[in-house]
């Protein structure tokens, strides 16, 4: 009876831990674009709870995905699925975010062998991610990590950028109107 509990126990415990590492990752990289961005003269990022759901989200679904030998990037333009996510509008629904007020707000995602965190952080500052970054339109931030996925998004104070709460569902959201835009790469760092 009591090694099934001591078992038990380890299963819990491993689950608790490897969420408040994972947490941790995140909280770590959302201050180390903070300082960048205060380093920068630009005001520190807002924690954006919904971003961050949406960016949690968007890493899990990416998590199967492998980093690959090369770097993409592509602006997808309103109205259009984003790639690798046929699933989306599930995403933002379970996030409760209206469509229409993603259009303007940016996806971040890196993939890095060994997600070691001062690389996650570099393929942030020193890419072309460094541009938005430095962007004074993106107050908000959320960010989500899963095996060597992480993502931010970032958020506008607009109303087509603030990922305000909306039915998810409509009709227009159906049709795809209002989706992000969406810069996809994947950073490999040797």
């Amino acid at each position: 009876m009591s090694l099934s509990f001591y078992v038990i126990y380890l299963l819990i415990f491993s689950l608790i831990s490897t969420c408040v590492i994972c947490n941790q990752a995140e909280d770590n990289l959302l201050q180390g674009l903070n300082s960048y961005r205060t380093a920068q003269r630009v005001p520190p990022f807002v924690k954006n709870d919904k971003a961050d759901c949406v960016a949690d989200e968007i890493a899990e679904k990416l998590e199967d995905q492998p980093c690959t030998n090369h770097t993409t990037a592509s602006m997808v333009t309103p109205g259009s699925v984003p790639p690798r996510l046929s699933n989306y509008q599930d995403i933002l629904s379970e996030c409760k975010v209206d469509p229409n007020n993603t259009r303007d707000a940016l996806i971040l995602p890196v993939c890095i062998p060994n997600r070691i965190p001062t690389l996650a952080l570099t393929n942030y500052t020193q890419t072309g991610y460094a541009r938005y970054l430095n962007d004074s339109r993106y107050v908000g931030a959320g960010v989500g990590s899963e095996k060597e996925w992480m993502v931010v998004v970032l958020t506008t104070n607009t109303p087509g950028g603030s990922f305000a709460s909306g039915d998810a569902t409509s009709v227009r959201a159906m049709a795809g109107l209002g989706l992000m835009g969406l810069l996809f790469s994947c950073f490999l760092v040797l």
